[in-house]
């Protein structure tokens, strides 16, 4: 299944303008990390996602992204694991194939950084989450002419507020796999024709 991820930039220009970005999955990465047995973090990734940005180095308030995730292209390296999360305890990905984001305002904290708020919906529950946008790159070329800039996000969810509830007590008194969900995006940017 294909997902669309889309970033619309602004570059900053002498005009201020806005420009529009496409997020670039092959240079690109979203990955998730979760406590497992109390003792360590699992990771994993989204293998396939799109996105937008609108972005204006200077208007940064004025930052806007649109995210796509395709979850059945989740990967832990372990296949009965993630069979399992993409199984009706977790994702469901086949009643809710989609992860979306989508921002509803942004706050600058300094240069190449932003807040962004939106909604962060997972299995057709959709709650407010902020992404902490940091290390914006300015806007490079790259070997084929195309305008690039790049950025790292991240944000904390609870994946019990999406209805993932699933859990079992150990017997030392933890739970299986936590509640605490850590998302994490490094992109890469195109800017749209």
């Amino acid at each position: 299944m294909n997902t669309t991820t889309t970033a619309s930039t602004n570059a900053n220009t002498a005009t201020g303008t806005a420009t529009r970005w496409t997020l670039d999955s092959g240079h690109s990465a979203v990955g998730f990390s979760v406590r497992h047995l109390m003792i360590t973090n699992v990771r994993g990734e989204f293998e396939r996602f799109s996105g937008e940005v609108s972005y204006d180095a200077a208007r940064p308030d004025a930052t806007r992204i649109t995210a796509s995730i395709d979850v059945a292209s989740l990967n832990t390296r372990e296949g009965k694991r993630d069979a399992d999360l993409r199984g009706a305890l977790f994702f469901d990905a086949d009643a809710h194939p989609q992860m979306t984001f989508v921002s509803t305002s942004a706050r600058a904290l300094g240069e190449g950084e932003i807040d962004v708020t939106g909604d962060l919906t997972i299995r057709g529950v959709s709650r407010e989450v902020v992404l902490s946008v940091r290390e914006i790159s300015g806007p490079q070329t790259d070997m084929r002419g195309s305008t690039r800039m790049g950025a790292i996000a991240s944000t904390r969810i609870k994946r019990s507020e999406f209805g993932m509830t699933w859990n079992k007590t150990l017997e030392t008194g933890g739970v299986v796999v936590g509640d605490v969900v850590t998302i994490a995006l490094d992109v890469s940017l195109v800017k749209a024709p």
